[in-house]
């Protein structure tokens, strides 16, 4: 493969790629007015407006850190509540091995 060849393979997938972060960017942008038209409900005027700022300004919520192995030990807990011998077992087993 010449130099420029290998050049233009280089370009053109640099131009997919950043073509395909604007579309998910766009995608996102949309997805997060919408939540956020959805959130805002019958508010009207400068109420409204307040919100929406907010709301779009607002970092999203995936951008979160992810849960600690004890926080999700306890969080599974809770949820098992007051299951007993293999119930429990395999309910926390099937509870830790969740992602997120």
């Amino acid at each position: 493969m010449t130099i420029r060849a290998t050049a233009f393979t280089l370009i053109a997938a640099l131009s997919l790629t950043l073509g395909a972060n604007a579309a998910f960017a766009a995608n996102s942008q949309q997805s997060k007015m919408s939540d956020c038209n959805k959130q805002a409900g019958d508010k009207k005027g400068d109420d409204r407006k307040a919100f929406m700022k907010s709301c779009l300004s607002a970092a999203p919520a995936a951008a979160a850190a992810p849960m600690t192995q004890q926080q999700k030990m306890s969080d599974c807990n809770k949820q098992a509540g007051d299951k007993k011998g293999d119930d429990r077992k395999t309910f926390m087993k099937s509870c830790l091995s969740n992602k997120g």
